[in-house]
């Protein structure tokens, strides 16, 4: 894709022409005016014509990923690189991550030119990356490579990583993380999408393939090599270590850090450190060629951004480091790595022959042949370039054409930018429709003057004309008026952990089916007749008083009966056997069966009820969802076509889809409403609050523009005169898609032919809406959407009642939001909210109290004088709330003092610190919900949850915010909805026993009931009644410690293979342990027979199968239950065959067992037979005598 023709044309520009000559010249300093939307035509432009590389710095990283974006677009991959910041500030302990570190490097390499790659022509970076001193040699840091076919010591490759500051560890699920197993090796490089797996023979690299962090899985994708650059700036050298452990002595204050380093460990938030540890630090430029030309965008922003910066990176080293200098000889000097001052970056880029140029969006003098008076730019020439912005048509289609039209007739060339296939086609047809000729054009070598408008893919999000040229450039941006401020996506990178690895802990609480609540002790193996195998060894109550506790040892083949137990805090330990046990399960179980029959009434009227079918996608669907802006993640894509598959049903739609908050659920119920609209149908889209309302109007307007489909909203922010036009839109179908409040589900609200009701933040409707909500949804199609759903609703989806769908991948690039629980501290909460200002970031501050709300706002107000500090809380006027709500979405606030109202879905990516005041007073759902407003763009998010230090925290807030702080990560609302599950019960659903019985059997055990019993309703067969199975025979069948080491992944894997259910399960695991641990020992062979022996014994209806001295007993024989929840005896004929085929086979009734003779070896001396030959002649025997007669070979 070539635009030479472009920038051919912008080069004949007399201005421009003239600044190019500047360049080549090597003119130090000079200021540009041109309208902000044709600097990207004018940056590729010198670049492509004055061949000196150029440093692009913008006033944040928004403005510079845009940038890069639309370079990129224009030029090409190679030529256009973005050099992120640090999301750190220099002091603050904690580390970069480490993608953000490998992209740095790999920039810094290509620079220097170290890499493979190219040396790029433009470098893009945020004013931040500029103004940090970095460690000096950087670019000398070498990747570890690795090349398919070529050898590598493994023991070499583990040391090299590690110097690489990757860590080792038994599952990789996130960057920087390395596991070695056998002869496989996982290792997922910061810069790479996916992890990847390296299969060795001997110390040769066979293969290297990627694999999925969900489920570990190798991918069909073959590389013939890859780089693993390291993960952080600061590498843990000799030298590093000697000037650390030389530094304990001065600063035992900083002792832990110190001498973890000195020990060769890599430890969060070492970087803080840097000065003290190495040689000498550089800035950006220093990399850079002597020649380069750093060109400045808009140059006030920066220069306030600049001072910004170093204001609060000083605040920070003086707070952070000057309790813990304090008790040292010498306090630990660390300012050099503090940002500099931009006056001196910039004496230092011209002292060292580079260029310093400024792209402003007006003159600094009237008469731009006059010098510039502002003292860092004295003696600069300010030029004005004759590049102007094109007009903005904010849906005035006819406008736009008529424009087109004149500049047509007037000899100009047109041309018109687009972001995808699908608004192009249509952009031709529009222009098609209104007599002017255009053509789509994949590139644009020669811009000609025939009167043809020429459109063509770019990232451009704006026009602009020159009228020098008589060119002028379009974007469908310009058009809707709505200006696409996103950045493109890859896909995402960590994927949902379907690998969910059984973590215990010595005394963790579990329970076992048949025994009830015990404490886990330990994993044991133990050899019996020559069989190894291994055990899970539980503790329960001693059947003495004043015993010791009984232990029972679990098979790994057993694994499937025990759960883990969430209920109560501290359960009371069960008797193995005792009759408390039985009688709490089957009380549980009879609850469970009435509710079971309740829901199922419930859902059977909704299942027998005729709805719309809805028709398949038309193109304007694909269209639409062409335009999406994101690349969909794997889950938003399984649950769109789901939805999708549920509205093309007759049966009316009840899904549910839990993601959490900002991983996209909004675009599904786009694409949903959309496709009902297709087919004629109204959309009702129910939000909790008037300011989402707001958004999601602005949303669904933003993503129909250029589709005939009418979007109305409908909350107490419209006027009497708008609420009665929608109304009457509606009654009439002239409205399509109404969003509103519940005054949506009000009698006075009348749809037309009402096809979808979409519920957003589900957990903040009331009974009494759901109720109205019934009313009108017989025969609708429903989609609630929800990040913590309320403990009903999760219940009804877990148990398998309503349709649910999780989105449970987090889009690209966020990262958990770090929290923090402890007691109000004024300093600690100045200096979070000047951190949150240093990277042009909003604060959330919630303090639930209307009374003293503005009194909290003067107090902050004091400490942090620059801030803008605003109140908003539900008392006050509908005008004002709506004012203050758009100003701070509208980024004109810094600080909102605010009561919950924030909770329900306010979406503002730029507000990242939340400080929550008295966070003992509030719910667990709410305080995640609150989190959920923090860390929604690529920022770290901060989260404070504070309380009074002088009062004491009830148990169960204490128990609320450990919770929120142990589930941190990305993705935590259903983990936090379960543990509300837990705390409160699932309300009205099974009324106030609820809790006492999942107090009694265990959250686990407890869901697994109802979903049985659900399960019987609906005729399928139940699992209630299937037995517990127990095979016993000398067979060595285990996972070895040399091939599974971790005994977490050995958990996991027998896990796996003790809930198997059919030879292809089997098969699958065993697939999984080759592509994860290579080709398994014979013991793990004879683990995979075990477990198909085990479905032959569950297929028979057999529930034991062990040795009894020279027999092996099988039971029972008559009365056996087989899959189909049929009993059957055991046939006279096939008795008769079991004697004769085993002469001496004793069938006891009384125990209903039978004792088969144990096969003899055939040589001398004779012996038992054991081991594989055992376990076949045992299937054997199950095949020929026990099992049904259609499941016979």
């Amino acid at each position: 894709m070539s635009f030479s023709g472009l920038f051919e044309a912008l080069a004949v520009d007399r201005g421009v022409a003239e600044v190019i000559a500047e360049a080549k010249a090597g003119l130090a300093a000079s200021d540009l005016t041109c309208a902000p939307a044709s600097r990207p035509g004018l940056i590729a432009t010198l670049a492509t014509r004055t061949e000196r590389p150029l440093l692009v710095v913008t006033s944040t990283f928004r403005e510079a990923e845009q940038l890069a974006a639309t370079l990129v677009s224009l030029l090409d991959d190679d030529q256009v690189v973005y050099y992120p910041a640090w999301e750190t500030l220099p002091h603050e302990r904690l580390s970069p991550r480490s993608d953000t570190v490998g992209r740095r490097l790999k920039v810094l390499r290509r620079i220097a030119g170290r890499d493979e790659a190219p040396a790029p022509r433009i470098v893009v970076a945020p004013v931040r990356s500029m103004l940090q001193p970095q460690v000096a040699g950087l670019a000398e840091l070498r990747p570890v490579r690795l090349r398919a076919g070529t050898e590598y010591e493994m023991g070499q490759l583990a040391a090299d990583l590690v110097a690489a500051a990757y860590q080792r560890v038994d599952l990789v699920e996130r960057r920087g993380e390395f596991a070695m197993r056998g002869g496989i090796v996982d290792i997922f490089p910061p810069t790479e999408d996916h992890p990847v797996r390296l299969d060795f023979f001997g110390d040769e690299i066979d293969t290297i393939t990627y694999f999925q962090v969900a489920d570990q899985r190798s991918t069909d994708r073959t590389l013939t090599e890859v780089e693993a650059p390291p993960c952080r700036e600061l590498l843990i050298t000799d030298k590093v270590r000697s000037r650390a452990a030389n530094l304990v002595a001065d600063h035992p204050e900083l002792a832990e850090l110190l001498e973890k380093i000195a020990a060769g460990q890599a430890v969060e938030g070492m970087e803080a450190l840097i000065p003290a540890l190495v040689d000498r630090l550089e800035l950006l430029v220093d990399v850079l060629p002597d020649n380069a030309l750093v060109l400045v965008n808009d140059p006030e922003l920066v220069r306030t951004r600049a001072d910004d910066l170093v204001r609060t990176s000083q605040e920070f080293l003086q707070a952070g480091w000057a309790a813990a200098a304090s008790g040292g000889k010498a306090p630990i000097d660390l300012g050099a790595s503090a940002y500099q001052l931009l006056g001196d970056v910039r004496a230092h880029a011209l002292g060292r022959g580079q260029g310093w140029w400024s792209l402003s969006s007006f003159a600094a003098t009237p008469d731009t042949g006059e010098v510039e008076v502002d003292a860092s730019l004295a003696g600069v020439r300010s030029r004005n370039l004759d590049l102007h912005d094109t007009s903005a048509w904010h849906g005035d289609v006819n406008g736009f054409v008529d424009q087109i039209k004149l500049d047509i007739s007037d000899g100009w060339r047109v041309l018109l930018s687009v972001e995808g296939a699908g608004p192009a086609s249509r952009l031709a047809e529009l222009l098609g429709d209104n007599d002017i000729a255009a053509r789509i054009d994949d590139e644009l070598r020669d811009l000609d003057k025939t009167p043809v408008v020429r459109i063509f893919r770019s990232g451009l999000r704006n026009g602009w004309r020159a009228p020098g040229i008589g060119l002028v450039v379009h974007t469908a941006a310009d058009i809707t008026g709505a200006g696409n401020e996103r950045t493109a996506r890859k896909m995402p990178t960590r994927r949902r952990n379907q690998i969910v690895p059984l973590e215990l802990k010595p005394g963790d609480a579990l329970v076992h089916e048949q025994h009830g609540v015990g404490r886990y002790v330990e994993m044991v193996t133990r050899t019996v007749a020559g069989a190894t195998r291994e055990y899970l060894v539980l503790e329960y109550a001693p059947s003495k008083r004043g015993q010791p506790g009984d232990r029972l040892y679990v098979p790994m083949d057993q694994l499937d009966e025990v759960s883990r137990y969430v209920g109560g805090e501290a359960p009371s330990l069960d008797k193995m056997g005792g009759a408390d046990w039985r009688q709490r399960k089957s009380r549980a179980r009879k609850a469970v069966r009435e509710i079971a029959a309740e829901l199922i009434k419930l859902y059977a009227a909704r299942q027998a009820t005729k709805g719309h079918a809805f028709g398949p996608d038309t193109p304007w669907q694909r269209e639409l969802e062409d335009a999406f802006s994101y690349t969909e993640t794997p889950d938003q894509l399984a649950t769109i076509n789901d939805v999708k598959a549920d509205m093309e049903q007759v049966v009316p739609m009840d899904r549910l889809v839990s993601g959490d908050v900002g991983y996209g659920k909004t675009e599904i119920a786009v694409r949903a409403a959309f496709k009902a609209v297709q087919d004629g149908k109204q959309v009702a889209v129910l939000v909790p609050t008037t300011l989402l309302v707001q958004q999601h109007t602005n949303t669904f307007t933003e993503r129909y523009a250029g589709f005939p489909v009418t979007v109305a909203a409908l909350s107490r922010f419209q006027s009497n005169k708008e609420v009665a036009a929608t109304l009457d839109g509606l009654a009439s179908g002239r409205v399509d898609v109404a969003i509103g409040t519940h005054r949506l589900i009000s009698d006075k609200v009348k749809f037309a032919d009402l096809g979808l009701v979409i519920i957003d933040e589900e957990q903040r409707f009331g009974v009494e809406h759901k109720e109205a909500l019934k009313k009108m949804r017989v025969n609708v199609d429903v989609l609630s959407m929800s990040a913590t759903p309320i403990p009903r609703t999760l219940e009804m989806a877990i148990t398998g009642i309503r349709e649910m769908s999780t989105i449970a991948t987090p889009p690209e690039e966020r990262h958990p939001v770090l929290t923090f629980a402890g007691p109000y501290d004024q300093g600690q909460v100045a200096a979070a909210i000047r951190r949150e200002l240093a990277r042009e970031g909003q604060v959330f501050f919630v303090h639930n109290r209307v009374q003293d709300i503005e009194k909290v706002a003067a107090q902050l107000r004091e400490t942090v004088p620059e801030a803008t500090i605003v109140t908003a809380h539900g008392q006050m006027s509908e005008r004002n709330l709506e004012k203050v709500m758009f100003d701070f979405w509208e980024r004109n606030i810094d600080v909102l003092v605010c009561t919950t109202i924030v909770e329900a879905g306010i979406d503002v990516s730029t507000a990242n610190t939340l400080i929550v005041d008295r966070a003992d007073r509030m719910g667990l759902s709410q305080l995640h919900q609150l989190r959920g407003r923090v860390g929604r763009s690529r920022e770290r998010g901060y989260a404070y949850f504070l309380y009074p230090p002088e009062k004491p925290l009830t148990e169960t807030a204490h128990d609320r915010l450990a919770a929120l702080a142990s589930n941190a990560d990305l993705g935590a609302g259903m983990a936090i909805a379960m543990k509300d599950l837990e705390i409160r019960g699932a309300g009205n659903m099974l009324g106030d026993e609820q809790s006492g019985h999942i107090a009694d059997v265990g959250f686990d055990l407890y869901i697994r009931m109802v979903g049985e019993a659900v399960g019987e309703y609906r005729g399928e067969t139940s699992a209630d009644d299937e037995s517990e199975m127990r095979i016993e025979l000398p067979v060595d069948a285990h996972l070895p410690t040399d091939y599974v080491e971790s005994e977490r992944l050995r958990l996991e894997m027998y896990r796996r293979l003790a809930e198997v259910r059919s030879d292809d399960d089997v098969d699958g695991v065993r697939a999984e342990l080759v592509d994860r641990y290579g080709t398994p020992p014979a013991p793990t062979e004879a683990l995979l027979q075990v477990a198909r022996f085990r479905i032959a014994c569950r297929r028979a209806g057999l529930t034991e199968v062990m040795t009894q001295g020279n027999f092996i007993r099988f039971g029972p024989v008559n009365g056996r239950l087989l899959a189909s929840g049929e009993r059957v005896d055991l046939a006279e004929s096939r008795q008769l065959r079991l004697q004769r085929l085993h002469p001496g086979t004793l069938l006891k009734d009384a125990t209903n067992v039978a004792l088969v003779p144990r096969p003899m070896t055939q040589t001398i001396p004779i012996a038992p037979v054991d081991g594989l030959p055992l376990l076949e002649w045992a299937t054997w025997v199950v095949e020929a005598v026990f099992a049904p007669t259609e499941a016979r070979p």
